[in-house]
């Protein structure tokens, strides 16, 4: 069968060879040029009105029919023209076009559909154009021939490495086998990734740390099981290791020190996932932990990315570290003439008041001081839900007070400065601050 191909390959070959010498020729390349231009023209005009965001289980084939349409496009323009042509001239080179434009449109749907279901935005996505381009070359070469010869050259070129002869041709061998093995070991660690996230019986940093720990295995054995097969020696890797470890220890220690500081974060699960932290002199909420850094976003939105190293060498304040109730604090002063008693019990009740505010412990109002102007108030309650902000919980009780203080004739007092008259005509001022209604 792939002889048969073979031979049927060599003699369009030879066929469009004899036309390149004919007249003819010009027809067939200003045809293949209109074809292409129409075509791209088209695809253009029908991507324009395809739906920009389609549902989920529709956008894997609208966007794979948006990357195949323009060689779907001209595949179908060049056969319609080849039998029209096929009358009059010679068709070789239009019937060479009709494979390189179908293997065009399978190579790109086939990176897509490897991009697609390995991650959306991860490399594959990143050079999706790249590497549909390169394979599709590939293909061309072998489809016009001239593989071998091209084969032939690359290998030409070597140096010796120790025992082992290094060819371009044998480090393509290897970066291609190399990625496929990469790919296969990134689909099983997502696979694995996925089983972990499900196992209920796990703490979710657990899962994370042994997420990252199976893709980074796999990786490894892909990557040593893969490069004897193509004959690449694994002692000749030991004069590169040498030299990254000699990186590692000047250049890249930073970075090698955040990645295991995220391994010991995650098994140890010292911050975990929605723990109110203060590290770096930034508070807030942990929104995700990685191997080299953890996101905490802050109440008020913005994000701090902290290296996991400033996590581990330096001191770092949990506030939900065992326990995630947060106690909360807010001041108020009556005057010395109020119900001090009924004040307590009107704070202690707008407290309990909201559902946000913990029923256990309960809600709780000290006197904490004797000021100038009244007797000063701590209302202290308990949230554990701190990461939704505490601004919002302290109006509310705040309003709630100050309504019942108002109904209960509380006096909330301010600051005054009093002026007394001396007899002789003289005024003196006595800047004495005395408690006043407000």
């Amino acid at each position: 069968m792939n002889d048969a191909l073979e031979v049927q390959m060599r003699s369009m070959l030879l066929e469009a060879w004899r036309d390149l010498q004919q007249p003819g020729l010009v027809w067939q390349v200003a045809t293949i040029v209109a074809c292409l231009a129409v075509s791209w023209a088209a695809s253009r005009a029908l991507r324009r009105r395809a739906p920009g965001e389609a549902p989920g289980r529709w956008h894997f084939g609208i966007e794979g029919l948006k990357r195949v349409l323009w060689p779907l496009l001209a595949l179908v323009l060049v056969a319609i023209a080849r039998e029209a042509l096929r009358p009059f001239h010679p068709v070789n080179l239009l019937s060479l076009a009709v494979p390189l434009l179908g293997s065009l449109a399978i190579v790109r749907v086939l990176v897509y559909g490897l991009r697609y279901s390995f991650a959306p935005s991860g490399l594959l996505a990143t050079f999706e154009r790249l590497i549909a381009v390169a394979v599709w070359g590939a293909v061309a070469l072998h489809i016009v021939g001239v593989l071998p010869e091209v084969i032939d050259a690359l290998d030409s070129v070597a140096v010796p490495v120790g025992k082992t002869r290094l060819s371009v041709w044998l480090v393509l061998q290897a970066a291609f086998w190399v990625t496929v093995t990469i790919l296969a070991a990134l689909w099983a660690g997502s696979a694995v990734e996925a089983r972990l996230m499900r196992a209920e019986t796990l703490h979710s940093n657990l899962r994370v740390a042994f997420s990252r720990l199976a893709q980074a295995a796999l990786v490894f054995v892909a990557v040593v099981v893969v490069l004897p097969i193509v004959g690449i020696d694994l002692t000749v890797l030991s004069v590169f290791g040498g030299a990254l470890g000699v990186g590692i220890g000047i250049g890249l220690q930073k970075i090698a020190s955040n990645y295991m500081s995220g391994f010991i974060l995650l098994l140890e699960r010292s911050i975990r996932l929605g723990d109110m932290i203060t590290a770096d002199g930034f508070y807030g909420a942990v929104k995700a932990i990685t191997t080299r850094y953890v996101v905490v976003r802050a109440l008020d939105g913005r994000e701090a990315i902290i290296p996991n190293e400033v996590l581990i060498t330096s001191k770092v304040l949990n506030h939900s570290y065992s326990d995630g109730r947060v106690a909360q604090t807010l001041q108020v002063q009556v005057g010395y003439a109020s119900d001090v008693e009924r004040a307590i019990a009107v704070m202690q009740a707008c407290a309990a008041a909201q559902a946000r505010v913990l029923k256990e412990p309960a809600p709780q109002a000290f006197v904490t001081a004797f000021a100038d102007s009244g007797v000063a108030l701590d209302l202290v309650f308990w949230i554990e839900d701190p990461d939704q902000g505490t601004s919002g919980i302290k109006s509310e009780i705040a309003l709630g007070i100050l309504r019942e203080f108002r109904r209960e004739r509380i006096e909330i007092p301010y600051p005054q400065r009093e002026i007394r008259l001396l007899q002789g005509g003289e005024a003196a001022t006595a800047p004495r601050t005395t408690p006043g209604a407000g």
